[in-house]
């Protein structure tokens, strides 16, 4: 007897353009999280590990929610003392410049600085 064929392989390679990585959506996501998050909040040393981790899951769980599908999603977020003095970031990735993509932005009062950085790569 023959077994129906009902499954059908999905190879996809590339991810549809609505459900692309977008930089602008993305950037705008973590900017307005950052402000929900540490709007008038002020440095706390004891505070930061999980205030970073909270921001953290925040953006992670906004982006799962705007549908980037076969995304896996990475966050990373810094939280340090404002003192004036200054600071450079840098991260180095190994990716698909046509499927993945990265977006990041900057939150600042007179007591902190946060710098968060979202990184999409696709599952082919």
């Amino acid at each position: 007897m023959e077994e129906p064929d009902t499954l059908e392989h999905t190879y996809i390679i590339r991810p549809n353009y609505q459900h692309k990585f977008k930089v602008g959506v993305v950037k705008e996501c973590i900017r307005e999280v950052l402000k929900e998050q540490l709007g008038g909040t002020s440095y706390n040393p004891q505070l930061i590990s999980t205030q970073c981790r909270s921001v953290a899951d925040c953006i992670k769980e906004k982006l799962k929610d705007l549908g980037f599908d076969r995304y896996k999603l990475v966050v990373q977020v810094v939280i340090g003392e404002q003192r004036g003095e200054g600071v450079k970031m840098a991260a180095r990735c190994f990716w698909d410049a046509d499927t993945d993509g990265h977006a990041q932005d900057m939150f600042m009062n007179d007591s902190l600085f946060c710098v968060a950085a979202a990184f999409g790569c696709f599952y082919y």
